[in-house]
């Protein structure tokens, strides 16, 4: 009986892991509302969840259902690692040129703080 418990609970937390990685792959860059820090949270959870469940299995003796679900859950998470990796790096330039921006606004002619610091030489 225990075994059944078992193989149910690691397929729900499965099933659950690549709905919470369809959904973020669907919304990632679609929806400005998209929340990373609450979906990487549900994310780490099932990862828990799967370590607790799987940790005395060995992995000759999972069954099969559960490697072709982590087979699609790879390509899931494949794909995943290249959106989050596009994200942050459309992050990453939209922070540089807002940098940028602010660098020139402060060079647009007028005096710098520097310029008013007192030196005896």
């Amino acid at each position: 009986m225990e075994v059944v418990s078992s193989d149910y609970r690691i397929k729900t937390v499965l099933g659950r892991l690549e709905r919470i990685i369809d959904n973020e792959n669907e919304r990632i860059g679609k929806d400005p509302d998209f929340d990373f820090k609450v979906s990487n949270a549900h994310k780490s959870r099932c990862l828990y969840e799967l370590t607790m469940l799987c940790r005395d299995t060995d992995p000759r003796d999972m069954a099969i259902a559960y490697v072709e679900q982590l087979h699609s859950l790879k390509k899931k998470l494949e794909l995943n690692a290249r959106r989050v990796e596009a994200h942050l790096n459309a992050v990453r330039a939209v922070a540089d040129l807002l940098k940028n921006a602010v660098r020139e606004a402060d060079g647009d002619g007028t005096y710098s703080q520097e310029q008013f610091t007192y030196s005896e030489y």
